[in-house]
């Protein structure tokens, strides 16, 4: 009864919390990286960074929070270091790459439609739509992982849902003029 009140070390909150969070990681890296390889390698290197930082960590405090930050950390890291911005950008996702946790082929296409158009939003306006509108943060929450102003990801919010309205728009005017 009493182990239940203990207060865990740093290293053992971030070691019991890993598993739990790693899904959504693994998602965010997703959208970050665009394919499921660097998602893999993106995840597996913020577990790495976490558990060799594990002191850093605030016990009691948001593992998820402080996983997202280490995460978007190293893909502005890794972007930095490869140059992919005077690249090009992120690479073409091809719609099979999305990975979809329950089959439902009545809605799988507009899904993948949604979520293709969304991985294809400049970086600034992909990453904070995934953490709010994917993830469900709140956007001060979201301001405090990205270390932006709240209004900052109000903004860039507002311009990703008329970027993407105006992309469904005229793709249903398209449609209905065939």
């Amino acid at each position: 009864m009493l182990g239940r009140w203990r207060k865990y070390s740093a290293e053992e909150e971030v070691a019991a919390g890993l598993p739990k969070v790693f899904p959504r990681i693994w998602r965010y890296a997703f959208s970050l990286t665009g394919s499921r390889d660097g998602a893999d390698d993106l995840a597996q290197a913020a577990c790495l960074r976490a558990i060799e930082q594990a002191s850093k960590f605030q016990p009691g405090t948001h593992l998820d929070r402080w996983m997202f930050r280490i995460t978007h950390n190293l893909w502005i890291s890794e972007i930095r270091k490869e140059k992919v911005r005077k690249g090009g950008g992120m690479p073409m996702v091809d719609a099979a790459e999305i990975p979809d946790p329950k089959q439902d082929p009545e809605r799988d296409y507009d899904r993948q439609e949604v979520l293709k158009s969304v991985l294809d939003l400049p970086e600034a306006q992909r990453v904070t739509v995934v953490l709010v509108y994917v993830e469900g943060y709140s956007y001060k929450a979201a301001a405090e992982i990205l270390d932006i102003p709240l209004a900052t990801v109000m903004s860039r919010l507002a311009t990703a849902r008329a970027s993407l309205g105006r992309k469904f728009r005229d793709q249903r005017g398209m449609s209905r003029a065939r």
